[in-house]
């Protein structure tokens, strides 16, 4: 077949050209119907269990996604009539914001109190023109001491204030949605700053969270690639010293991901933070195969072969372990699958499509492309020995204590494995670059976290939210959250209730607490909603039929194991103080929090599916079961290193390197293939000895080896300086892990082949003495 391949290849290399273009450009066609999914909850499949849950709570209660705008004075104090003014002239800006439901500030708080009989609910500033100082200081000490504000809305020192518009999205055309509001925001940020200089404004909330997906992956997109074609292109140029090589490999690259995308959008893929790194993955896999087509070729045409025969052969020999390294490697992407998280399940799809496709360009058009273009090499002088060369004496003659050596310092590394944690924290999932992560971190520094997580506490009878007992149990859970050192503030229907069992006793202190009876919650409730304006109604709290309420934490920022423990102990406190309520947890915190452990589990089930395929599909190529089962060692030693010393440096391992492992299996498995294939070749089919197989391996593949190592390093380096720090992190580990692949290929592989052939030769050799001279004592 593969003589027959390049047979036509050679004899019709126009027309192979220009049909493998043809196919580039129809399926390429289909890029211009891919299109960013920028929500957060594409990171989920349909059957998690968080987002269920998230989701049904939204539909009880009002969706939480929001934008919010954090103030900041440049004097440093909110109160004054300046600021004031300004803050109002926000929030009522604020409700043009597209698909806003409500807008939460200190000025439109609604404050209640009484007189004389009467219960009066207004704005807590009304007109910012005629307050006196007096009462400015009056709005601030009100401010500062009201739960639902504090903390939230505003800071403990007044010097940063928070507008915040709740948004709900229809959900009829998500793609333009999320722009469409961030865009509005934008444009009510620069007028205000335009109105009001004396303010900084940052932007953060959900809606932001979910633009900056999108924002991040086309920035990615927009210097990654293109700077990795550079490198792409400069290591091949000095490396390989060939303009037509140069050129051809671009060519293939191009061609791999202008089809891996188009047939994408024809088969209805969507782009999202992760997969949006695939073109960068493709990239770099794809440099591979033409590399070692070139490194082959060049070999052959300095030992005199003229440039036809010289291609011919190359792909001859090239092709069974290029197809074996595709093929392994795109079971170690399409392991992917088996991930939790579908993003990261179409990125190992797109991977391994793009992989096949650079397969089948490098054994086509890339043969037929270097048989139409001018290609010079010089002869090798004789006896000159290469840096190849030089290493494989030197492995050879030092193998005893290469293996020793190579041996501990893989068992030290792995042995860090254990130290890594299972944690993620997806607010810096971006870069402290990015503004959202900027808003977000001065947020909580000076306010409040975004890890929030929503109580529902459901009494499962009609307006049973007004029994004494149940407000009491809501009451005491609050404080118990509240004296938790990660909680930055609880919004609960209490504290309103308090308030307003306060203002019905004449504002008197020590009335603030809960009413006594159903009829009094109830008729409290009532008069205080029929005096809300629109929009800031009671239903992000309540249940229509007032069988339930929600309670909203915010803590601090904090990672996934932390929050899940924060999780285990407020459902501890309702097991043990009120087993009689059914509660639920929700919110995309928590959705986060249990992604990355949930990701592990099922990555690990999918590494180790193909891990055995690809060890059967070794142990077939290689006619070699024991082979097969050797090829492992390498193969999963880089990983375990990696991770190991990644233990070192971080000790985090979240959503994004969960699948480093599916990931990285496929591509050290070539380094491993390219080896033991020379190897065997040398052996079998040369009749080499085990010291000579080595040395044949070391200068047929080992130069390929280190140029491909070097892009793939280079490639997966230049992802590691994404902003978007899941990619980034993927990114760096996955460069690290390749290049160990190298060196335990180069400095562990070959030593424990010489050992283990060793003692098998001995053993054979043993065996034949052993039966002749049982032969001869026979006769």
């Amino acid at each position: 077949m593969r003589d027959k391949l390049y047979s036509f290849v050679g004899k019709y290399p126009i027309w192979v050209i220009l049909a493998c273009i043809t196919f580039m450009v129809v399926a390429g066609a289909g890029a211009q119907k891919l299109v960013f999914k920028n929500d957060y909850r594409v990171f989920f499949g349909k059957e998690n269990p968080q987002l269920t849950a998230f989701e049904s709570m939204q539909k009880i209660y009002n969706k939480t996604d929001n934008v919010a705008f954090i103030v900041i004075p440049k004097d440093g104090n909110v109160f004054t009539n300046e600021h004031l003014a300004a803050l109002k002239s926000l929030t009522k800006a604020s409700w043009q914001v597209p698909f806003s439901t409500r807008v939460d500030s200190v000025t439109n708080f609604q404050y209640t109190y009484a007189e004389e009989d009467d219960m009066i609910v207004e704005n807590l500033v009304l007109n910012t023109g005629s307050l006196t100082p007096l009462d400015l200081e009056r709005i601030k000490q009100i401010a500062v001491s009201e739960p639902l504000l504090v903390n939230k809305i505003i800071a403990p020192a007044g010097h940063v204030s928070v507008v915040n518009v709740t948004v709900q999205l229809p959900g009829i055309d998500p793609l333009t949605e999320t722009p469409k509001v961030a865009a509005s925001v934008r444009e009510i940020k620069a007028k205000f700053l335009a109105e009001f200089p004396d303010n900084e404004v940052m932007l953060s909330g959900m809606i932001m969270m979910n633009t900056s997906f999108t924002e991040s992956a086309l920035s990615d997109n927009a210097t990654l690639i293109p700077l990795m074609f550079l490198v792409v292109i400069i290591t091949i140029g000095l490396l390989l010293r060939t303009i037509t090589g140069t050129i051809a490999t671009v060519l293939i690259i191009i061609m791999s991901i202008v089809t891996t995308m188009g047939l994408a959008g024809w088969l209805g893929f969507f782009l999202t933070g992760p997969s949006a790194s695939a073109p960068t993955m493709i990239l770099t896999l794809a440099v591979a195969d033409c590399i070692h087509i070139l490194t082959s070729m060049f070999y052959e045409m300095r030992q005199g072969s003229d440039k036809r025969t010289a291609i011919a052969r190359s792909v001859k020999i090239n092709f069974q372990p290029i197809f074996l390294t595709s093929i392994t490697t795109a079971i170690g992407f399409l392991s992917m699958n088996f991930s939790d998280s579908p993003p990261f399940r179409d990125l190992g799809n797109l991977v391994a499509i793009g992989v096949m496709l650079a397969f089948v360009f490098s054994v086509t058009i890339f043969p037929a492309l270097l048989t139409v273009l001018p290609v010079k090499v010089r002869k090798q002088a004789e006896g000159k020995k290469d840096s190849m060369a030089k290493l494989a004496d030197f492995v050879i003659s030092k193998r005893k204590g290469l293996l020793v050596f190579t041996s501990i310092f893989i068992i030290a590394s792995a042995a860090f494995v254990p130290k890594n944690e299972l944690n993620d924290d997806f607010v810096k999932y971006f870069d402290e670059s990015v503004p959202y992560r900027a808003a977000t971190d001065y947020m909580q520094e000076h306010l409040s976290g975004m890890m929030a997580v929503e109580i529902s506490i459901k009494t499962g009878k009609e307006s049973g939210i007004n029994d004494p007992v149940y407000l009491k149990t809501v009451s005491d859970f609050t404080d118990w959250l509240r004296a938790q050192p990660e909680t930055d503030h609880v919004n609960t229907i209490t504290d309103t209730l308090k308030r307003l069992n306060k203002n019905m006793h004449g504002d008197d202190p020590a009335m603030y607490k809960l009413p006594d009876n159903n009829e009094l919650s109830a008729q409290y409730l009532l008069l205080y909603e029929m005096s809300l304006p629109y929009g800031l109604d009671l239903n992000n709290q309540l249940n229509v039929d007032k069988s339930s309420s929600r309670v909203v934490a915010t803590f601090k920022n904090m990672t996934s194991n932390q929050l899940i423990n924060i999780e285990s102990a407020m459902q501890a406190w309702f097991n043990h103080n009120a087993p009689q309520y059914d509660v639920d947890f929700a919110s995309p915190s928590l959705m986060f929090a249990h992604i990355g452990q949930r990701n592990i589990n099922s990555m690990l089930i999918g590494t180790t599916l193909a891990l055995v395929l690809i060890s059967i599909l070794l142990g077939f190529a290689l006619k070699s079961v024991r082979f097969g089962f050797i090829s492992l060692l390498p193969n999963l030693i880089p990983a375990a290193m990696g991770f190991g010393l990644w233990a070192l440096y971080s000790g985090q391992v979240g959503l994004g390197l969960s699948v480093v492992i599916g990931m990285t299996l496929g591509i050290v498995v070539d380094d491993t293939v390219h080896f033991l294939s020379k190897y065997l070749h040398a052996k079998r089919d040369k009749g080499a000895s085990t010291t000579q197989a080595v040395h044949y391996a070391f200068d047929n593949v080992g130069r390929a080896l280190w140029i491909t190592t070097f892009v793939l390093v280079a490639g997966f380096s230049v992802l590691a300086q994404s902003t978007f720090r899941m990619n980034a992190e993927m990114g760096l580990l996955t460069a690290v892990t390749i290049f160990i692949a190298l060196v335990v290929d180069f400095l562990f592989l070959p030593p424990l082949l010489m050992a283990i052939d060793k003692r098998r030769e001995k053993r054979q050799g043993q065996e034949k003495l052993v039966n002749e001279q049982n032969a001869a004592l026979v006769k």
